[in-house]
């Protein structure tokens, strides 16, 4: 198991977010969280990565308890997190924000190995190699959600962890976005997707959890989920009693 958490509780001071959710991803999966806003889908991501605090409950990583570790030694161990809202360096370039992303594997004393994790990221994404010298702010939205993968990417992750990687772009571009989330479970790695359009996620997700007020309502593989009456009334925008008129 590459991911285990269990009756995971953690939120922002005194207000409790997430109440014993319990997750587990196996390697090479693609497993997805879907559920309204506010329904800790974040938060869970966030604390995961060590960027909140868990108040109880265990994570483990590929074996290793994670729980309380801070945010660097987690992406030392192969999980790395691409935040919602891509977050880059907006006054970096765009290959100054990768070789933040590869500071991990200078730790390891791999410092070769960041210029071709660097070529890697370049054959995903194409576009940026020809963008490698523009200030990062001025990329398009969906050029910001590259560079936020790719400079994730460089840590060269196990798991690699997105959250809400289809907002506020788009159509053509999250089809895009889909389909180098595919192409990266193909190439080796494992993939725990945080997403609002939940449609498209449970497409190409192997596995799904559906969180509603803090806890996990429901899970099952993703086909199950994509027919369940429920879930299709609330997340895909469709009234089955209305379409069976």
């Amino acid at each position: 198991m590459m991911l285990k958490v269990r009756n995971l509780e953690a939120g922002y001071g005194k207000l409790k977010v997430l109440r014993r959710v319990s997750i587990h991803v196996k390697q090479g999966e693609i497993v997805t969280i879907i559920g309204a806003n506010g329904a800790g889908k974040t938060t869970l991501l966030n604390t995961i990565a060590g960027l909140i605090k868990t108040q109880s409950g265990e994570i483990m990583f590929s074996g290793k308890n994670i729980h309380g570790l801070p945010v660097e030694r987690i992406v030392f161990y192969g999980c790395s997190l691409v935040p919602e809202g891509r977050q880059v360096f907006s006054t970096m370039t765009v290959k100054e924000n990768l070789l933040l992303g590869g500071y991990v594997l200078k730790r390891k004393k791999m410092d070769g190995a960041v210029e071709d994790e660097i070529e890697s990221v370049y054959s995903l994404f194409p576009l940026l190699r020809e963008r490698k010298k523009q200030l990062a702010g001025t990329l398009s939205g969906g050029e910001q959600q590259m560079l936020a993968i790719g400079r994730a990417l460089m840590a060269r992750p196990s798991l690699i962890m997105m959250d809400e990687p289809s907002m506020g772009l788009a159509p053509l571009i999250v089809k895009d976005i889909f389909n180098i989330i595919y192409k990266l479970r193909e190439g080796g790695k494992t993939v725990l997707l945080v997403e609002q359009n939940a449609q498209a996620s449970l497409r190409i997700a192997d596995r799904g959890y559906v969180l509603e007020t803090g806890r996990v309502k429901l899970q099952g593989p993703a086909e199950d989920l994509l027919a369940n009456r429920d879930v299709q009334r609330a997340y895909l925008g469709k009234d089955i009693d209305a379409d069976n008129l």
